[in-house]
């Protein structure tokens, strides 16, 4: 059985990692094109800090649990969740397990 906080967790929408030729010939990576792909995934909060002081940041960093099955993700690829937009933070973990409990786990942090 699939994690309860996977299967019934949060939706989220995850552009995957494509390599294109920009018009120089040198190959990019960037988001893909094709748009996103929707998943559920578990959140879990890790830190954040309000901006204070005028010329602060503020920084939101979670943790996004989601199906091993989700592939071609990275470092430059994007989520949307909870109405906003999230960078990938550190590279993707993969949690090896029995079918049912291999996972990644992601760490986002909020687009300014």
């Amino acid at each position: 059985m699939v994690s309860v906080q996977r299967r019934r967790g949060q939706r989220a929408r995850v552009w995957r990692t494509v390599e294109v030729v920009d018009n120089r010939g040198n190959t990019v990576i960037t988001p893909s094109p094709d748009g996103p792909i929707e998943v559920r995934a578990a959140f879990i909060p890790q830190r954040s800090s309000r901006a204070e002081v005028p010329g602060q940041q503020q920084i939101n960093v979670t943790t996004m649990i989601v199906d091993a099955a989700v592939d071609d993700v990275s470092l430059w690829s994007r989520v949307e969740y909870n109405g906003r937009e999230w960078d990938i933070a550190s590279p993707p973990a993969y949690h090896h397990g029995d079918r049912r409990t291999r996972h990644w786990s992601i760490d986002l942090r909020e687009r300014p």
